[in-house]
């Protein structure tokens, strides 16, 4: 083999000389001074730019309300409040996703119950949510895995045939539209995340939009220690300075000056999504000559705002496995990474009483999959660097003699 296609795992030369992330936030002067304008004035924690973000928020996804948290989880766990999740309820949710969704349910005393995902959209699959449905069912959290909606149709019928709430996990999704409709404005609650390798950052922080007046209320008192100074709730008045505590809720506000980077990065998000389509096309074209690997699969139903990019190996005409390979685009410096572990398979699960094997095709794409760089600071040149890669190290490991 030519040394030009010798790995770098073997001692070739390799890709890249740098280092490239699988994903990085985009900080520009605009969104610095913002941050600085709220830090020489008189708020830093929750203020008016916590209210303009929220606005926003729900302005852009067209829903009626939107209550910031300090991060996804902790949104994540104000819906389950709110849609009054507690002990000895099941929630319906895909392994394959970070642990927050499932976690959330963990919270209130709740049990999750996993339902296997879709082998072409990686989404959780309507008709397992429905063979999983039992009297003690309380909601379902789909999860837009990836930036791809879910089948929210599907799903959202079986919810009002069962009286159950739909908490839609959209932590990869803002900007990413069903049937035409942005993700935000159709589940009874919807979550986004703003950490730094999603779309659009806040540092740390969530949100949860809904349509509901009911929810608005019970989540803007679980952020808030269950402290309440709406005289509508009160039961008691004693001044101008009453409030009460009315249950037992969290310190889960945003600050205001991460809610004045949010509103700052905002007005860069069509801009972000654009690039991320763009990088998105560049790969689905240089890879679809690899049999040895899948690009992702698109419904008809789906726009999505492609938070990440997964390529699937075809394990069957690779003389590697998926650790191999993943570390030899590693050593070509091109950061990959694996989204996810199925979250049952993780020991804490385990010592719950959840078994491997509940959910083969998550856990059969777990063992085929990796993640590459996929974000709006990337450059070109990255994205090509990236497919040099990646073919570089497919055609090395690959069965077919062509390639040799």
């Amino acid at each position: 083999m030519n040394n030009h296609l010798e790995l770098a795992i073997h001692g070739g030369k390799p890709v890249r000389d740098s280092f490239l992330s699988y994903g990085k936030q985009w900080i520009d002067e605009e969104d610095i001074q913002a941050v600085i304008k709220v830090l020489r004035g008189d708020y830093l924690t929750t203020g008016p730019e916590v209210g303009r973000f929220e606005e926003e928020i729900a302005k852009y996804v067209g829903s009626k309300y939107a209550v910031s948290f300090s991060n996804g989880t902790a949104a994540l766990h104000g819906a389950c409040y709110a849609a009054g999740i507690s002990g000895g309820d099941e929630v319906i949710t895909t392994p394959m996703t970070f642990v927050a969704s499932a976690n959330c349910v963990l919270y209130l005393g709740g049990s999750p119950v996993f339902a296997d995902i879709d082998p072409k959209t990686y989404n959780i699959n309507p008709q397992k949510i429905e063979q999983l449905i039992t009297d003690k069912t309380k909601a379902i959290i789909p999860v837009d895995f990836t930036g791809q909606p879910a089948d929210l149709d599907a799903i959202i019928k079986i919810a009002k045939e069962n009286n159950l709430v739909v908490i839609e996990d959209a932590a990869h999704a803002i900007g990413a539209k069903y049937n035409g409709k942005k993700i935000g404005s159709i589940s009874d609650m919807a979550m986004f995340s703003f950490h730094p390798v999603k779309h659009i950052t806040t540092g740390e922080g969530g949100v949860i939009t809904t349509n509901s007046e009911d929810y608005y209320k019970k989540l803007l008192q679980f952020r808030t220690h269950g402290i309440t100074r709406d005289p509508g709730l009160l039961k008691e008045q004693h001044g101008p300075w009453y409030y009460e505590m009315q249950f037992l809720g969290f310190n889960y506000r945003m600050t205001d000056f991460q809610a004045a980077l949010g509103i700052s990065q905002l007005d860069k998000l069509e801009k972000f999504l654009e690039l991320r389509k763009k990088y998105v096309e560049i790969y689905n074209e240089a890879f679809r000559e690899l049999r040895e690997i899948k690009v992702p699969y698109q419904p008809a139903f789906s726009d999505s705002s492609w938070h990440l990019y997964i390529v699937r190996l075809n394990m069957e005409l690779l003389n590697a496995n998926r650790k191999q390979i993943y570390e030899a685009l590693v050593k070509e410096n091109i950061g990959v990474n694996v989204h996810y572990i199925p979250v049952y398979m993780q020991p804490y699960y385990q010592q719950l009483g959840y078994k491997k094997g509940i959910c083969p095709e998550a856990e059969k794409l777990y063992e085929e999959m990796i993640t590459l760089p996929l974000f709006p600071a990337m450059e070109e040149a990255d994205v090509y660097d990236v497919i040099s890669a990646v073919k570089k190290v497919i055609r090395y490991y690959s069965k077919e003699k062509n390639y040799k």
